[in-house]
């Protein structure tokens, strides 16, 4: 079942990095009475998802802020090491763009949003998305049509669409 506006967000556990090592975090501490933005990507460290997918919410996070936005959440189907390096080498960590890691996938098969190329070695990867979740309620969702495209889903189409 694919997760839709109006929906509330599936439970979830994911990973990051902290001051002790890896850590879980519950998705529900992130969005329950909130008003946040969750946009998700292939892969790290990958082409479209590092040259124009992160930098999207760099450049628009403020104004983002402004608009009510209290956290962004990028999530991907990594493991919370990668995540954490690639927030770091990105600047989305410095940015204030929370990077969590969906290890197994639960999330994005729980979203409905997963895919499996295997050329690539990718295994039940997210496709690309962007959503503004209030209170842990999805508002707003856009996709993209190709893996390989940032358009529907960047910083600036979200930002439009509030």
């Amino acid at each position: 079942m694919s997760i839709s506006p109006g929906d509330k967000l599936p439970s979830a556990t994911l990973l990051r990095v902290g001051d002790e090592g890896p850590e879980q975090l519950s998705l529900s501490d992130w969005t329950d009475g909130r008003k946040v933005v969750i946009f998700a990507v292939p892969g790290a460290f990958t082409s479209t998802c590092t040259s124009a997918h992160v930098p999207s919410f760099i450049r628009t996070k403020d104004k983002l802020t402004d608009r009510g936005i209290e956290d962004i959440i990028c999530i991907s189907v990594n493991d919370p090491f990668v995540m954490f390096a690639w927030g770091e080498s990105t600047g989305a960590t410095e940015a204030g763009i929370v990077m969590l890691a969906d290890s197994d996938s639960s999330f994005t098969k729980a979203m409905g949003r997963n895919f499996t190329a295997p050329p690539a070695g990718f295994i039940d990867r997210s496709i690309r998305y962007a959503m503004v979740v209030e209170d842990g309620t999805v508002t707003l969702l856009h996709e993209e049509e190709s893996r390989s495209v940032c358009e529907a889903t960047a910083g600036e189409a979200v930002l439009a669409a509030l």
